[in-house]
């Protein structure tokens, strides 16, 4: 499917979906995150696919907020309307990658500003071209807090002396620095972004179908849990996947020295 703002191809198991606005950077235009919400639930359903890799078109990846074409509504605040359309929509999108049944991968191939981070951070892994940048414009530039899981990915990811940081100061974080301080997976040369990605997603894709569901609420688990509570989840995911397929499939691989081949979703 491809839409106006959104380019969506194959590659193999790997969906490839780009945002596509390159002439204003990739901001969140209010047709974008519809139809990018559309292409999603599209590809939820869609049992061939294994992976998916969301990017930019052109020199960005995201900008973050259309800024330009917010009006005040006639008989509604500025903020209301914001925060209702992010309710029903912008949030939705970070739900739509934080739950979809296959690996999602980030190419961060430009800057990611505002709430194009969030967007960003919502995938399982990020890769981030040498040129790419996360920039907080939120409070030193409009005064309002970071969104679109902005605060939530990068308190937990750089501990909260960094989030506090960037999102007050406003500095750009350099994708080397965001690789040095764990918060993306990788920082490539920018020619290689596509191809690096693309390799990533081609791995994740081969694992067992349930792999990011399960992963995501594993690490989700330990979020809040104590040791003890978190070892007593552990056996029990393990009391349910032992005895699925893919366990039986990787023993036996294991056994015969070769890698295993889990089935496809």
């Amino acid at each position: 499917m491809e839409t106006a703002t959104i380019l969506t191809e194959r590659q193999g198991p790997v969906a490839w979906v780009r945002l596509n606005i390159p002439q204003r950077l990739n901001p969140l235009a209010l047709p974008l995150q519809e139809e990018l919400h559309q292409v999603l639930t599209l590809l939820r359903e869609d049992r061939s696919v294994g992976a998916l890799v969301i990017t930019g078109v052109g020199k960005a990846f995201c900008v973050g907020a259309d800024l330009g074409s917010m009006r005040p509504p006639s008989g509604q605040s500025l903020g209301q309307q914001a925060a209702d359309t992010m309710k029903a929509l912008s949030n939705r999108l970070i739900e739509d990658l934080q739950s979809m049944p296959f690996p999602v991968v980030s190419a961060v191939n430009g800057p990611a500003a505002g709430a194009g981070v969030g967007l960003a951070l919502a995938a399982d892994m990020v890769v981030a071209s040498r040129s790419a940048y996360f920039y907080l414009t939120f409070m030193p530039r409009l005064g309002i807090v970071p969104d679109l899981g902005s605060t939530w990915f990068m308190n937990r990811a750089l501990g909260r002396s960094r989030a506090l940081a960037l999102s007050l100061l406003g500095e750009r974080l350099p994708a080397e620095q965001a690789q040095a301080w764990g918060l993306i997976w990788r920082c490539v040369e920018d020619e290689a972004l596509e191809v690096e990605a693309q390799a990533l997603a081609l791995r994740l894709a081969s694992l067992p179908a349930h792999a990011a569901l399960e992963i995501r609420r594993t690490l989700d688990h330990a979020e809040t849990a104590s040791l003890s509570e978190q070892l007593d989840y552990e056996a029990e995911r393990q009391r349910e996947l032992i005895d699925r397929p893919e366990f039986t499939e990787g023993v036996r691989a294991f056994l015969e020295k070769r890698e295993p081949q889990f089935p496809k979703r």
